[in-house]
């Protein structure tokens, strides 16, 4: 669980943060699709797709902040139909509470 979370100090405290915090978004990431793959529970399915939408979300804002090349952006083939959203959660919050002010194509 902690591969990759092993970060050398190189004095910029930025790329720090971020080199340990994308291993630990890729790992949410992992899980919550091992969840949609072999889960039954549809509430803990429907928080895993969330996960997936949320860290990769986060994990796009941190390339763009240290303005590193942007990973690929490809949905996971296991990844199904979002389930529909009630209208409390139209403006996602992650699982480390900051709100996630991204556009929304449909407007």
């Amino acid at each position: 669980m902690m591969d990759g979370m092993s970060v050398k100090p190189t004095g910029d405290v930025d790329c720090v943060f971020v080199a340990m915090m994308l291993p630990h978004h890729q790992r949410a990431i992992d899980m919550a699709q091992a969840e949609l793959r072999y889960g039954h529970n549809e509430q803990l399915r429907r928080i895993a797709q969330e996960i997936v939408v949320e860290q990769q979300q986060e994990i796009f804002a941190m390339h763009l902040a240290l303005r590193l090349p942007l990973p690929p952006s490809a949905p996971a083939p296991d990844q199904q139909k979002p389930a529909s959203i009630p209208a409390a959660h139209a403006h996602p919050t992650s699982h480390h509470g900051m709100q996630m002010n991204m556009p929304n194509p449909t407007q």
